[in-house]
């Protein structure tokens, strides 16, 4: 113990710099676990679109979602994310949403947009798109 008080008070930088990475490796942690946007895998993702009836929300470039998108997934556009308008799903603010983007990272704050105007059910796709198709699962162009 008295060499890792040592080593910190030797090299404040590095000390600095190790607790900060674990104070935002705790913040996320803690901030995914109490977030009302849940992840789901791709497993999870496919029982929820054939068992509950979830709809898909693509939010990738124009260009990607035509190059393939899981079936029956909805885009929406980029001035719709934007301006964080969901006035075409305010009829299915009860069922459950999946949201999509390459990689899963985008997806998570435009689900909290979604589930900050009321929108119940969100989820976002872990791994996004990437992980979809890693799985092999069906794409529709």
């Amino acid at each position: 113990m008295d060499q890792l008080i040592e080593f910190a008070s030797n090299n404040m930088l590095l000390a600095g710099i190790w607790a900060a990475l674990v104070a935002m490796l705790i913040f996320s942690y803690i901030s995914a676990w109490t977030s009302p946007v849940k992840e789901v895998n791709t497993h999870e993702a496919t029982l929820l679109i054939n068992k509950q009836d979830a709809i898909v929300l693509d939010t990738r470039p124009q260009k990607d979602y035509k190059a393939g998108h899981i079936l029956s997934a909805r885009q929406l556009k980029p001035e719709e994310i934007r301006e964080k308008d969901f006035k075409k799903l305010e009829k299915s603010k009860d069922k459950p949403i999946i949201v999509v983007c390459a990689m899963g990272n985008s997806a998570r704050g435009i689900a909290s947009s979604m589930a900050k105007a009321g929108f119940s059910e969100v989820c976002v796709l872990k791994g996004g798109m990437n992980a979809w198709q890693s799985a092999s699962l069906p794409v529709s162009k």
